[in-house]
This record gives C-alpha cells, structure tokens and sequence, in this order.
C-alpha cells in the first residue's frame, strides 16, 4: 500500500514533489483529477489533491488525511459537511501570496491595454481600435484583503493607483477600508480575492455587479462560485462590464473536465464560460495564478512538509480550520 498519491499534479509540479521526497515514503501520481481517474477505491489512506478533484463521499471512511495542494479550501469544507468520517485535513495558506496577486495585476493590466486585441492585430500591423488606458490614477477595490489581497494592494500602490479594501477583518494599516457598496460605486477594477464561505456564494452577481461604474474590469482571482457565469455574460452583452479577467470559474471542475475530453456541456455555466472565452475584452487562464518557479517550489516543498508531518504525527502542520465553520 502506498503511504500517499497525488492527484492533479501537473508535470512540473510532480517533478519538484519528487525533489523533495524522502526516500522511505511510497507514492503515486496522476495528473488527472479522482473523477478522470475513476477508482472505486482510494489508492492510499492518505490522498493529496487539488481544486478539481471530487473526493467520493463512500471514500471517506477509507482514508485517514487528506491534504489540498491549495491556499483555499472551500472543497474540503464541501466533502467534510458531507462525510461523517474523522478524516484528517491539511492545507498550504502561504505558498502563492504573490504570485496570485501578480497575476491579477497582469489580468487588469492587460485589459485596462486591450492587449488580447493588440496582439490580433499584430499580423496587419493595425493600429486601430487598439487606445487603451493608463493604471496610475485609476481606483482598485480589492474585495478580500487577505495573504493574496494585501499583495495586490501594494502591487496597486506602487503602481500609482488609489487603492480601496473591502474586508471585515481591518488588520493592514497600509490599506484605505471602505464598506462594500462604497468600493463597488468607486472603483474602475474590482479584484475578488475573497475565501468562499457559506454565505458568500454567488457573491458578485448581477444586481451586486450592476451598482459598480459603467465600464468597470472584474477580475476573480479566488473561487468562481462567488461570480455566476451567467450574470458575468449578460453584464458583457449589456457593455456594463468594461472587461472580464478570470482565473477561476464556477462548475470549475465540470469545465476542466469537458475542456480536456473536448466534450460539450449543457451546463449553462459551462457554456457562458466558453461564450465569453471567445470575446475580445475577456481573459481566461486555466486556474493557473499559483503557477510560478517561486511558488511551485515553496508548494512541493510545503506539502512534502505536511505529509512528513502527518505519517510521524498523525496530524497535519497546517490544518485547515474546520472549527471556524462546523
């Protein structure tokens, strides 16, 4: 029996993993999400997974831990409210700080320089159409000032932007809080770098989206749950949404799957993720902000952390918070 198996891990990532394994722990990879792979059984007591995977609820009384190669951990909390094992959980809350928030700022940039139209028109050397806008000056929200949040605040800041945080949890001197409807009417970007809890489920949908500014850019760099496909597409349609930058979705793992099999869905959600894909003021990365040198080493190097952790100790370094929910 293996000591652990890794779901979901792409080839570079599997490739730092195995760096930093010791010798005396057995082990296993797919790239595939548990769904894609179809066991019936878990292959090991202790499973490592990412944001895709669907734990079965009949596994639950077949493992001891589970560790999510993951800042969030919304899905864990989904199969736990579920399952009535005592499964062990484990998370890595300060591997991708800045690399997430790098990535928002590259989305926001990006739109605020229509650079998806910019590069069409490279083959024809076209100059039209392509005028975009400056960031110094321009107010930035950041909803959910957190670990990746605050990174995303100071990356505003030192761009020149007047940046404004939406959080209950006021703690960063650095940062100018306001309440929700206030950073919504205000800001020419809204960044949703929020967790996702119960309760803030489909958080920015249209009626929420519709009180921000005409032409305002929405990125979502956190969960897609918080931001309905539909609603983001019909904002588009209506020209309320100036620009659309995602990196997550909702149905995420749906999507995933049905993109890398290149089947269709009939999932509503599903199709207006694909619907939007194909506009020019909307960019669309495959739940990919994490994915630098820095933080794929910091995550390899972390998760072996845990798994060491937990195989001596029965218990995670970092274990996910359960108490804050149940």
């Amino acid at each position: 029996m293996m000591d652990i198996f890794f779901y979901e891990a792409f080839e570079e990532e599997t490739e730092k993993l195995k760096k930093y394994l010791p010798g005396d722990i057995k082990c296993g990879f797919s790239w595939k999400t548990i769904q894609e792979e179809n066991q019936v059984n878990p292959p090991s007591r202790l499973i490592s997974i990412r944001t895709q995977s669907e734990i079965p609820v009949k596994w639950s009384s077949k493992l001891d831990a589970i560790l999510t190669r993951s800042t969030g951990y919304d899905h864990i909390l989904r199969f736990h409210s579920r399952s009535s094992s005592n499964v062990n959980y484990g998370y890595l809350p300060l591997y991708c700080n800045r690399a997430v928030a790098e990535q928002a700022m590259l989305l926001w940039m990006s739109l605020l320089r229509k650079l998806k139209v910019q590069v069409s028109h490279f083959r024809k050397f076209n100059r039209d159409g392509i005028t975009g806008q400056e960031c110094q000056g321009r107010i930035l929200t950041v909803f959910g000032v957190g670990n990746i949040g605050s990174e995303a605040v100071k990356i505003g800041q030192g761009l020149g932007m007047t940046v404004l945080g939406v959080d209950p949890v006021e703690k960063h001197s650095f940062v100018k809080y306001v309440n929700p409807d206030t950073g919504l009417e205000k800001a020419d970007i809204l960044l949703c770098s929020m967790n996702l809890k119960p309760g803030n489920y489909g958080f920015f949908n249209y009626e929420r989206l519709k009180k921000a500014k005409k032409g305002v850019i929405f990125i979502n760099i956190a969960r897609g749950e918080m931001s309905p496909s539909a609603d983001l597409l019909q904002l588009l349609k209506e020209g309320h949404l100036g620009g659309l930058g995602m990196d997550v979705y909702n149905h995420e793992a749906e999507l995933g799957v049905s993109l890398r099999s290149a089947s269709l869905s009939d999932n509503p959600e599903i199709r207006a993720v694909l619907e939007m894909s194909a506009m020019d003021n909307v960019i669309m990365t495959p739940h990919n902000a994490f994915n630098t040198s820095e933080a794929v080493e910091r995550k390899s190097l972390q998760s072996i952390q845990q798994i060491d952790h937990f195989l001596k100790n029965n218990s995670f370094l970092w274990p996910v918070p359960l108490e804050e929910y149940f």
